[in-house]
């Protein structure tokens, strides 16, 4: 099968520097492909040191005007952002998944997420307001929140132009400029960035986007001492190397990695919602998605039934051309990713027994599709019970009680999200609260409120953005102490 390019599809996508389209400095470029047939479409600027430094040299220029502007006047820009956003849903979603191999129908949900960034953090940093103390009627302190400074973004393949703006939005509200790295295999959404910025009036120099191999454009972000902010989501290994390298400048960084998220079922759960969850949870978004619930633990009672179920359901779903709306399942985002995901898929097969996909799907003879796979019996040691795959690939292990389930939930190196399905709710809060991760939905799937935290615990990251929490990151703070009597200080060096 042969996709259908989108209307408008450019075959080169140059960096955005100082509000102008540029080349790389060494004129160098990269191949852009599509997942479907792997053929290249386009050629993308490989940036480097120089053009990080004229991006940072741009966003410096300008930082002291947008961060000198009231916080409603930078609000008014971001609605309009999310406006230009709106307006442009159909070739955002087309763009989406015909770079990124993501079935339509869930690619024409990023335009409307993206704009909902934006409003949220127009409205959250008008009605933010700074925090006061009184020490009786001796003293008075206040919070002053500044804009760190220039903002090294570095963002992910998956879902691209939705994580784009979950970073740019809190960064722009907050009075940040800031250089833009989007992810080497997914470039194209993010070349409506500078129409949609234009078009919303942001001055040139706010927003700069360097595009690049991780290995070199992001590496000179992650170097670059005027630079003194990083926020980044990847991979563990990845997000390893960042913090040790910014540690020689001491930035801040926020880091959103990896996982390998458990869902704990129990026998008196609601079997038929848990079952969609699962199922929408490790599957869409092709299985690329770092919240997925790739890790399902079933009580024993039902572990059978709830196994077979899930089994039958994954060769029903419906994996084909990422431009039919009847898609639930697309391809997988770049042929090396494709591979890995399939190594994994052999070594599930030696670790544990499969019951469902595992192989290319009947009638697809190219592309990087893969049929939804289950492993059952999966044992706590198994490396596709350890290990994050990001596809379409879900492990299934049985557990006795509630101290099995907690323990087996804990046992991997991740900790970013976790979900429980009980009707017992007082046994969903212990279980919760018990659950190393960042975040825990009971008896729901993965349901966000842009007002809450998002983030991760042990390998899954650092930090926390979402709501004040992204404010605070992209700010700083400094007390101011006033005081409101006369001062007594103690006399120190009076003595004749």
């Amino acid at each position: 099968m042969s996709p259908t390019p989108p209307d408008a599809l450019p075959s080169r996508i140059p960096h955005w520097i100082g509000g102008e389209e540029t080349t790389s400095a060494d004129g160098r470029t990269f191949d852009v492909s599509e997942p479907v047939t792997n053929a290249v479409y386009a050629q993308a600027s490989a940036g480097g040191p120089q053009d990080i430094q004229q991006a940072v040299t741009a966003a410096q220029a300008v930082f002291p005007a947008w961060a000198a502007l009231s916080s409603r006047e930078r609000a008014r820009i971001l609605y309009r952002i999310a406006d230009a956003i709106e307006a442009r849903h159909e070739k955002l979603a087309h763009f989406e998944s015909y770079d990124t191999g993501l079935p339509i129908t869930q690619a024409k949900g990023q335009a409307r997420r993206a704009a909902e960034n934006f409003r949220y953090f127009a409205d959250a940093i008008v009605a933010l307001g700074e925090e006061a103390f009184r020490q009786g009627s001796d003293q008075f302190s206040y919070v002053v929140r500044s804009p760190v400074g220039v903002a090294g973004l570095i963002t992910p393949w998956n879902t691209p132009f939705m994580l784009e703006s979950w970073k740019l939005a809190p960064a722009l509200a907050s009075g940040c400029t800031l250089v833009l790295k989007p992810a080497e295999w997914t470039p194209l959404s993010a070349s409506l960035w500078p129409e949609i910025f234009t078009e919303a009036g942001v001055p040139d120099g706010v927003v700069n986007i360097v595009h690049g191999i991780g290995e070199e454009a992001g590496q000179a972000l992650v170097d670059h001492p005027d630079v003194p902010l990083l926020s980044f989501t990847g991979s563990t290994e990845t997000g390893r190397h960042i913090v040790r390298c910014s540690a020689q400048h001491l930035k801040t960084v926020s880091m959103e990695l990896g996982g390998k998220s458990p869902v704990v079922i129990f026998a008196d759960a609601d079997l038929e919602a848990a079952l969609d969850s699962v199922l929408f949870g490790v599957f869409s978004l092709n299985g690329e998605r770092c919240t997925a619930g790739s890790r399902v633990l079933v009580e024993k009672s039902v572990y059978e039934t709830f196994k077979q179920r899930l089994a039958q359901r994954a060769e029903r779903v419906k994996v084909g051309a990422p431009d039919d709306p009847a898609t639930e399942v697309g391809a997988l985002v770049h042929r090396e990713h494709y591979a890995r995901v399939l190594d994994y898929v052999d070594i599930g097969k030696k670790e544990a027994r499969l019951v469902a996909g595992g192989t290319r799907p009947p009638g697809i003879t190219e592309g990087n599709y893969l049929q939804p796979t289950v492993f059952a019996d999966v044992p706590r040691d198994a490396r596709i019970f350890q290990e994050e795959i990001f596809g379409p690939v879900v492990a299934v292990a049985p557990f006795t009680d509630e101290s099995e389930a907690v323990e087996l939930a804990n046992a991997t190196q991740y900790g970013l999200a976790a979900y429980i399905w009980t009707s017992d709710l007082k046994r969903g809060h212990r279980i919760a609260h018990a659950v190393e991760s960042g975040m825990v939905w009971i008896n729901s799937h993965n349901v966000r409120d842009l007002r809450t935290p998002f983030g991760g615990v042990k390998a899954s990251g650092l930090g926390r953005e979402g709501g004040a929490h992204s404010i605070d990151f992209y700010t700083e703070s400094k007390i101011v102490h006033v005081a409101l009597g006369d001062v007594h200080t103690p006399h120190f060096g009076g003595a004749s």
